[in-house]
């Protein structure tokens, strides 16, 4: 019997399904956009996309990962839409009418109309934001979609980041694909006109979106940036088609100055480093001045700051600041207390108490954590035990720190997260 040891290789199929995920996550727009244009259906491209992701977990174990798994993904599905087309005794009439629309194309390229016409948007996942946020789906439903299709996040992921339970994100996904379907709402973006009522449901999916990769409420990742790049590539395209609309470039804006310390938040290990530890000359510069030039555009706009402009100008407090110390706390609790009244929310006066714990000492701030807490509308929301804890260690109360900090580490589904607040609880031992 050998004692030579025993060579460990990675299971197949496991990696197999790291890559499928992988490849989800970053890709998934994509894929349900160009389907959806295809086939003309939002719920029939998803169910596309989700056969060939079926047929990738079966095949890749055996033929391995291919070189432009986004493209093997999206021929498949394609190749699916075919198959159903033919069944359905439609293909010849589906292939006339592509045929149709690419002759159509080509004349209007023969005809060298203007490259660029600002009232189009020429992108298909933009487009499918704006399908996604049709105004006859509920607020809960466009968020819940949106950020299914276009983020690539599980149903539990956004059931976490909203405080509900997965069977009631699952249920709102399934109603608004079907109520899409029932309006026949078309893979378009809304007349000029119709902006308005659906401009604010669009910025706050993409806002959502980048949140979730600036932290990640799921999995091994403290951050996952690709989305987060994604929300700030269409918020841009969005600036330039509404130049006239103050909180797009308001986004933009606070998209650009949060994104610009990304560089310096991970640590060679891909830790977390928070920010009264972050090395400031890291942050990105090119950012900073665009997040800067994005909110002067939009205060050039002369219609008052808005809750993204708002949010933008604390962003830009931090980016000016050269340390943690000399920071202008006090400016940017006056702007939080200016956020909550423009935009009541918990998340707001939480995010306010820490100004104030920098502005005005720990013992303020608690006073605002201990109403949140009995208010209850944050129970599950683990940065509200997480900033409590902290407060605690800094008046010296360890012992109930420990325990609230051991409270936000149960409430995460973070990884690295709860490393971290377990790691700082066993420290106030």
């Amino acid at each position: 019997m050998s004692d030579a040891p025993t060579e460990h290789r990675a299971d197949p199929v496991e990696s197999a399904r790291r890559s499928v995920a992988a490849v989800w996550r970053i890709e998934s727009a994509r894929i349900v956009a160009t389907l959806t244009r295809l086939v003309g259906d939002f719920g029939r491209a998803e169910d596309l996309a989700q056969e060939a992701l079926a047929d990738a977990l079966a095949q890749w174990p055996e033929t391995g990962v291919p070189a432009n798994p986004g493209a093997w993904l999206t021929a498949v599905a394609k190749r699916k839409a075919i198959d159903g087309w033919r069944r359905q005794e439609r293909y010849d009439d589906r292939l006339a009418t592509i045929a149709r629309d690419l002759e159509t194309r080509e004349t209007q390229a023969d005809a060298q109309e203007l490259p660029w016409d600002p009232d189009v948007i020429d992108d298909d996942v933009l487009r499918l934001v704006f399908v996604s946020c049709h105004p006859v789906l509920s607020r809960e439903a466009r968020v819940a979609l949106t950020l299914r299709v276009i983020g690539g996040l599980s149903a539990e992921e956004i059931a976490r980041a909203f405080l509900v339970s997965t069977s009631a994100v699952q249920q709102r996904i399934v109603r608004a694909k079907k109520t899409l379907a029932a309006a026949h709402v078309p893979f378009a973006v809304p007349d000029r006109a119709e902006f308005g009522e659906r401009l604010g449901a669009v910025l706050g999916v993409l806002y959502l979106v980048f949140n979730e990769g600036h932290s990640a409420s799921a999995g091994d990742d403290w951050m996952r940036p690709e989305l987060s790049r994604e929300a700030l590539r269409l918020g841009r395209v969005l600036a330039e088609l509404v130049p006239g609309e103050p909180e797009a470039h308001g986004l933009v804006a606070l998209m650009e100055l949060t994104a610009a310390r990304f560089p310096a938040r991970l640590d060679a290990n891909g830790d977390p480093v928070l920010l009264a530890d972050q090395d400031r000359r890291r942050w990105d510069r090119g950012a900073i001045t665009r997040g800067r030039a994005a909110l002067g555009r939009a205060d050039a706009l002369g219609r008052g700051r808005g809750a993204y402009a708002l949010q933008a100008a604390i962003a830009e407090c931090h980016a000016a600041a050269p340390s943690v110390d000399d920071t202008d706390w006090d400016r940017i609790v006056l702007l939080y207390e200016v956020l909550g009244r423009l935009a009541p929310s918990p998340v707001v006066d939480l995010n306010r108490a820490a100004a104030v714990s920098m502005a005005s000492g720990p013992g303020a701030a608690l006073e605002i954590i201990d109403g949140l807490v009995e208010d209850g509308r944050l129970a599950g929301y683990r940065f509200l035990p997480a900033t409590r804890g902290e407060l605690l260690a800094r008046l010296g109360r360890n012992d109930e720190a420990r325990a609230e900090l051991e409270a936000a580490a149960r409430l995460t589904a973070n990884e690295r997260e709860r490393r971290i607040l377990q790691d700082r609880a066993a420290e106030l031992l």
